[in-house]
């Protein structure tokens, strides 16, 4: 152990937080460690939670710690480095224990998982999960969000390029914490209405049809899938806040399912359940829910929380009272209804209009429409987004957007059956024209795909026409990309986003955008000669200010908008703020903690 000592010394005295990826070992325990503890100044902790006795090659028995994560974990590896500094002697057993019984006080060495499900789907769980992943990280606690599986057009891309939802994105920006693909391992997109393009741990993976996915792919790899990344978040964290899909009362998928019941049987979590009383019955939800499943899933329940209230609480005192007694589940608290202005998870709520600004932004409802968060930004300078899905619609719009779709060749079959296709080619050079990913390809003069990765037909389609541009599927293959770059117009300002698509564009217009890639300008995107249209593959191009006041500049009533120099995640993160103090201020909040902690007997 002496020499053992020296080395961890050594370390102590030159301690490097991070990973180190120029050691050919690296990851040795998992991507991302901190690698500043190699030789950990714990070891041998025997802490059965942590390692294991092996068989040496001479029969004796070795203290194996290849399976611990927890003294490289960046929080865990800076507390034992405060309490220890660089002592030349090693500490005594004793006094190594203690320190270690310090630090797991604060970061335990096996994450505290709670479970955020809903009796219904719009329950208000993603917003929820969100509000207790900022909560907790105020707390002081290491925390990431995980939901095994969700399905959901509307994604996001990770530091590594992985594609998640963007409902766990949201929630890991709430944990203040980098979101990565453990957290959403499993991605459903759904491209027809019994076809999904399923992405695992990021990646594309193949399409299955709903009897393929739900007949074997849960039961097989799917729970393995959900159980490895369910694993490393229980390793590198103090907290993760689950979150449930739909209703876990979903008696028909019972044995297939694996969001909801499952996951919380793999994670042994303690389950709230989330009701949203705007919708009526909501005592009935509540009752039923629980009363449908078997009496061991009963029994994982711990609380209850009524959502999104309008009005006096004290009225639901007496139906809180009975509902109590015939579960035995407290109700933890009731949440009033709360204009957070947060991102949505899916298009529900896509027939209202978004924003309360003078511009009109005319933005075109796909059937498979993708990532419509894109345009929440817009309200920040007073525009009003309303989603069309018909020609009339488009009348007095001061703006047209194209968005994003999972599948580019069904929607433009859809556009054109619509009379939308003849509608915007009429509005070229009356005002300003964007479309984004999947819209930017419809914007060109041809859409190739004679594999028929897009749809049933192997063929070119003809597109809107309004850029010199053609896009062809030849693989099934995905960019997923942070982006970062400046606008070839306008003053030059900067642009951030991401890409997430399949096919390859050829443009012989000027581009819209160049990107930083490798150290040098890639042109992106495409503008027409008049600036009136423009696409890109740029996602979340409308965040930074330049490129939204450059486009809301071009609309015709553009001077009923209020510039506004302000970063659309800056707000986001007050969002969050706002939301959970809602949500700290209407919960029983020391139950909650006590429930945390408990965890499941």
């Amino acid at each position: 152990m002496k020499d053992y000592w020296f080395k961890v010394r050594e370390q102590l005295r030159d301690f490097r937080p991070g990973p180190n990826v120029r050691c050919e070992w690296y990851p040795c325990h998992f991507k991302g460690q901190d690698c500043s503890l190699c030789f950990c100044p714990l070891y041998p902790c025997h802490d059965e939670r942590l390692g294991e006795f092996i068989s040496g090659k001479d029969g004796s028995r070795i203290w194996s710690c290849k399976e611990c994560f927890w003294p490289h974990r960046s929080d865990v590896a800076r507390d034992i480095y405060a309490r220890l500094g660089a002592p030349e002697e090693r500490p005594s057993g004793e006094d190594l224990r203690r320190i270690k019984e310090e630090i797991e006080a604060r970061h335990p060495v096996s994450a505290m998982p709670i479970m955020v499900l809903g009796a219904t789907s719009g329950a208000g769980k993603s917003l929820l999960a969100a509000a207790l992943c900022r909560i907790f990280s105020d707390m002081g606690y290491n925390v990431a969000p995980f939901k095994s599986q969700n399905m959901s057009l509307n994604s996001m891309v990770t530091p590594e390029g992985e594609e998640i939802s963007r409902a766990q994105a949201l929630q890991a920006a709430a944990a203040r914490t980098v979101p990565d693909a453990h957290m959403n391992p499993i991605l459903m997109k759904p491209k027809k209405d019994d076809i999904s393009q399923i992405i695992v741990e990021g990646r594309p993976y193949r399409d299955m049809a709903v009897p393929e996915y739900f007949g074997g792919f849960t039961n097989g790899e799917g729970m393995e899938i959900l159980r490895r990344n369910w694993e490393l978040l229980r390793r590198t964290r103090d907290v993760v806040v689950i979150e449930g899909a739909g209703s876990p009362a979903e008696i028909n998928l019972m044995d297939t399912e694996i969001a909801n019941m499952r996951t919380a049987e793999v994670a042994s979590a303690p389950c709230l359940l989330v009701v949203n009383i705007e919708w009526g019955g909501a005592f009935a939800y509540a009752y039923g829910t629980i009363m449908l499943l078997p009496p061991e899933q009963r029994r994982m329940f711990k609380g209850i929380i009524i959502n999104n209230l309008y009005g006096d609480p004290a009225s639901l005192q007496g139906g809180i009272k009975e509902l109590e007694e015939r579960l035995g589940i407290p109700v933890l608290g009731i949440v009033p209804h709360a204009d957070h202005a947060l991102p949505d998870e899916d298009s529900q709520d896509l027939r209202k209009v978004r924003g309360k600004g003078g511009l009109q932004i005319g933005v075109v409802h796909l059937p498979r429409i993708a990532n419509f968060t894109d345009f929440d930004a817009l309200a920040l300078e007073g525009a009003s987004v309303r989603f069309v899905k018909d020609p009339g619609a488009l009348r007095g719009v001061d703006a047209v957007v194209i968005p994003g779709t999972k599948n580019t060749v069904a929607d433009l079959k859809w556009l054109r059956g619509s009379g939308l296709f003849d509608a915007i080619r009429e509005l070229k050079g009356k005002v300003p024209i964007l479309g984004i990913c999947g819209g930017y390809q419809m914007l060109g003069k041809e859409v190739i795909d004679l594999k028929g990765l897009e749809g049933d037909e192997k063929k070119a389609w003809e597109g809107l026409g309004l850029l010199d541009i053609s896009t062809n599927f030849e693989a099934y293959e995905k960019r997923t990309v942070l982006v970062n770059g400046r606008m070839n117009a306008g003053n030059g300002g900067k642009v951030r986003g991401y890409e997430i698509h399949m096919g390859r564009s050829e443009s012989r217009e000027a581009p819209l955008f160049y990107l930083e890639e490798n150290g040098k300008d890639r042109p992106e995107g495409a503008i027409s000669p008049d600036g009136m249209v423009m696409g890109s593959y740029v996602h979340g191009m409308f965040d930074l200010p330049s490129f939204r006041s450059y486009f809301l500049g071009k609309a015709p009533g553009e001077g009923q908008r209020a510039e506004a120099e302000v970063d659309y995640e800056a707000s986001v993160d007050q969002g969050l703020d706002r939301l959970a103090a809602v949500v700290r201020e209407n919960l029983d909040m020391d139950k909650l903690v006590s429930i945390l902690k408990e965890g499941l007997p």
